[in-house]
């Protein structure tokens, strides 16, 4: 990355609410299938919100991303993992910095 770019907090607010809007759309792509490809799933960027926004509970940050309850999500359109993802899942986030 080039030390002379930078992106403004305007610029990324408006992309993150982008990314949310996307995977609230995107109920297909799975959360296992995030974490195998990029390392990091909706659960990740709720975290991410939490620590960014700290009197966010952990419910109410997932709320935030899932665009409804986890637990109605995971109900909803949540489908067992198979081996192939977890082994998916592991190998990458390996490669993440810090566990996420």
């Amino acid at each position: 990355m080039q030390d002379d770019l930078a992106m403004t907090d305007e610029a990324a607010a408006a992309a993150f609410r982008r990314l949310v809007a996307h995977l609230q759309h995107r109920h297909d792509a799975q959360n296992i299938d995030l974490m195998g490809l990029a390392g990091f799933c909706r659960n990740c960027l709720a975290d991410w919100v939490m620590e960014a926004q700290p009197g966010l509970t952990k419910e109410e940050a997932r709320t935030l991303i899932h665009g409804m309850p986890p637990a109605d999500w995971k109900a909803c359109y949540q489908s067992e993992a198979t081996p192939e993802q977890l082994a998916r899942m592991q190998e990458s986030m390996a490669k993440n910095e810090g566990g996420h």
